[in-house]
């Protein structure tokens, strides 16, 4: 102990790495613990623990060259993040929304901010457009809170998150322009450069960084490479985005908007990303902000105290009025124009970048050798008080928001009628399935589904085809990719002296709903295989059963060509498996383009419209000419059919050819087959659609169509 007190180990400030590393996950640690019992967000502990044992508080830690990095690192997180999690079909749908807000929330601060520097402060025009762009854009220092509780997906936290892409890169725009003016470099060649290196910038990430992550995704296995390979994208568009003359920030946020669709919502990737994310880099962000804040600063002289307050108030006030306008504007709820405030009303990030540049700028020197700052020490110390006020209220306001909205979406599901429980099996057999199999399930299965997903191997006795370490070691890989997604698969290993009866056993046992059967890649769709599905698997007259193909990884097919009968509405189990088809969509942000008869597609476009995806329709009606849409398939796309089984009402005789034709066609294509059930528990207004002699018009049963919008919910 003496040799370590006399290395200094316990010096102020603490230098010794070890130590100082010690201490910030300590306060990590216990933010939440010690918060949560008093209803205080923990993010405001963070930032208030950083002021106590920054330079400018108890002076424990430094705010050295570590604490910036990994802090710089959080913030590109939160708003990589924010780019990632995105619902990019509501995003589509609410961009023109998105827009307004981010009109709102940065003109009406910018107006008010340059009305008041010219009339209350004295400053010139050029300083006051300056002045009012610190607080025009804002930091999503609160979206961790809306990702906690699961409401990233709500339309108020999209469109927040959409404007304030929009905000930012007007701020900073304007941050740009303002220095250049200043240093006088704004000639005709300054906006050329600006306009081209911007569009030079987004291009290359919006457009090459989904090419270079499918191929990496496509032709790279290892799981911790990928998650390396997502933090140097994040970098690498940060690096991208400075040297267009923005911010890295505006760079990480296109980066999570190009990845978003490589990284399924529902995958190990994406929670090991939440994971570091909130467990260390953003934590890390909240507490270097902290040590900026400087308490000293607000009671040296009247003129820091005029400025604060006139940059506290302006900001916080501006920020609600956007908010306010947009709420009116677009018709959201109470507690989504307050989540829109408490998501758009942090200043962190862009305002402190935008201060330390105009800080920097030296116009020249007073007679007394002082220099003379394009915003002076008062803006500076102002804004260090605006970053802790605007952070501790849209903290407080995000977190009263976001809890509300989760009580409304709950109170709605609650009283909804429950469209019947989901049980998924996977069938393991082959080891180059599973892993592609597990993901589809993932993929596929309703969110509301967290338990009833299982994963079987059935040992055949007679065949001696397998045994029970190779079973073991199939279902603890399934299970480790579940795990990996915080979803739990129940693993079952069973010994009968036939598979498919040992697997139908299972379905009775367990009341599987659903059944996912993979194909090996190299049999493919083989006569043996067909014969034991038809045969066997199809037996089970309550179950779905869906046959998947693999050739590439799931999250790199951008695009899914479903073909669905004319008379598929009509079978029992049709509801039941086009959900699976569009929580594939939803979860993997893929497209889906449906072709179908006319009525059909009515029908699919009225569930569209309550449960968005990103969806084209065309009319199809002989399935002879399967082989066109064949041909028309590009190398990251996926084929999904609908069939049925002979003597069902859906059934054609051309389905009869598809075997032979996914065997030799598809081989290096991912399929997946869909056989709905033909017994179902569904509810009574299901049966009635389902009988129907006439789909033409769904409005006319609205008892139908608000049972699909919960379904598909």
């Amino acid at each position: 102990m003496l040799t370590i007190l006399n290395a200094g180990h316990f010096n102020i400030p603490i230098e010794d790495p070890l130590l100082k590393f010690l201490v910030i996950l300590v306060i990590i640690l216990a933010a939440p613990l010690l918060l949560n019992k008093i209803k205080v967000p923990h993010l405001i502990g963070l930032i208030i623990a950083g002021a106590v044992i920054g330079p400018n508080g108890l002076g424990i830690l430094p705010r050295d060259a570590s604490v910036v990095v990994i802090g710089t690192t959080g913030l590109l997180f939160i708003m990589f993040m924010a780019g990632l999690e995105i619902d990019l079909t509501e995003f589509k749908k609410n961009k023109w929304k998105s827009l307004g807000f981010g009109g709102f929330t940065f003109v009406i601060p910018l107006i008010l901010g340059i009305l008041a520097g010219y009339y209350l402060l004295g400053f010139d025009w050029i300083k006051s457009i300056l002045f009012a762009s610190i607080f025009s854009s804002h930091t999503l220092i609160s979206y961790p809170i809306a990702s906690k509780l699961g409401i990233s997906k709500n339309r108020a936290v999209n469109i927040t998150v959409g404007g304030t892409m929009i905000t930012d890169l007007l701020a900073l725009l304007i941050l740009a322009v303002i220095v250049g003016m200043s240093q006088g470099e704004v000639t005709n060649a300054f906006w050329i450069r600006l306009g081209v290196s911007i569009s030079v910038f987004a291009a290359v990430v919006l457009i090459g960084f989904p090419l270079i992550g499918r191929w990496f995704f496509k032709n790279v296995d290892d799981k911790i490479s990928h998650f390396i390979f997502v933090m140097v994208m994040i970098y690498l568009a940060g690096l991208f985005a400075e040297l267009a003359g923005v911010e890295a920030i505006i760079g990480a946020f296109l980066a999570g908007l190009a990845l978003n669709r490589l990284i399924p919502h529902t995958s190990t990737l994406m929670n090991r990303i939440d994971f570091v994310g909130n467990a260390l880099f953003i934590p890390f962000f909240l507490i270097s902000v902290g040590m900026i804040i400087d308490f000293q600063a607000f009671i040296k002289d009247f003129e820091t105290i005029k400025v604060a307050l006139v940059m506290t108030v302006l900001a916080i006030g501006g920020k609600y009025l956007a908010a306010m306008a947009t709420k009116k504007s677009f018709k959201l709820t109470n507690d989504e124009g307050n989540m829109v405030f408490g998501l758009s009303t942090a200043s962190a990030a862009a305002t402190l970048a935008a201060v330390m540049v105009g800080y920097n700028v030296i116009l020249g020197e007073t007679d007394s050798g002082e220099a003379i700052r394009l915003l002076d020490e008062s803006i500076l110390n102002g804004s260090i008080l605006l970053i802790l006020v605007s952070c501790t209220v849209s903290s407080f306001v995000s977190q009263k928001s976001a809890t509300k909205i989760l009580e409304r979406e709950n109170q709605e599901n609650i009283s909804d009628e429950k469209p019947g429980e989901e049980r998924i099996l996977l069938a393991l057999n082959y080891p180059e399935t599973v892993e592609p199999m597990t993901n589809l399930a993932l993929l596929a299965k309703s969110s509301s589904n967290k338990n009833y997903l299982y994963a079987l191997n059935v040992i055949n006795e007679v065949k001696n085809e397998s045994s029970d370490k190779q079973a073991d070691k199939l279902l603890h890989t399934a299970a480790n990719i579940g795990s990996g997604a915080e979803i739990i698969i129940n693993t079952l290993k069973r010994h009968d002296s036939d598979v498919i009866n040992g697997i139908n056993n299972e379905i009775k046992e367990h009341k599987i709903t659903d059944l996912i059967i993979g194909v090996d890649r190299e049999k493919g769709f083989s006569s043996s295989f067909v014969y034991n599905l038809y045969n066997g698997y199809l037996s089970n007259s309550t179950t779905n059963v869906l046959v998947y193909h693999s050739a590439q990884p799931t999250a790199t097919i951008h695009t899914y060509h479903c073909v669905i009968p004319e008379l598929a509405p009509k079978e029992p189990g049709f509801f039941k498996t086009l959900l699976k088809v569009w929580n594939l969509a939803r979860h993997s942000g893929a497209k889906m383009v449906f072709y179908t008869s006319e009525n059909t597609i009515k029908l699919l476009e009225k569930i569209k419209k309550k449960a968005a995806i990103e969806a084209e329709f065309i009319i199809f009606t002989n399935w002879n000419e399967l082989p066109k849409i064949a041909e028309k398939m590009k190398t990251d796309e996926g084929l999904i059919l609908m069939m049925s089984k002979r003597g069902q009402v859906s059934y054609l005789k051309e389905m009869a050819k598809v075997p032979n034709f996914l065997h030799e066609k598809f081989k290096d294509t991912n399929y997946l087959v869909l056989y709905p059930s033909i017994e179902s528990d569904q509810p009574a207004p299901l049966r009635s659609y389902a009988n129907r002699s006439s789909h033409n018009n769904l409005e006319d049963y609205s008892e139908i169509g608000n049972f699909i919008g919960k379904l598909f919910k």
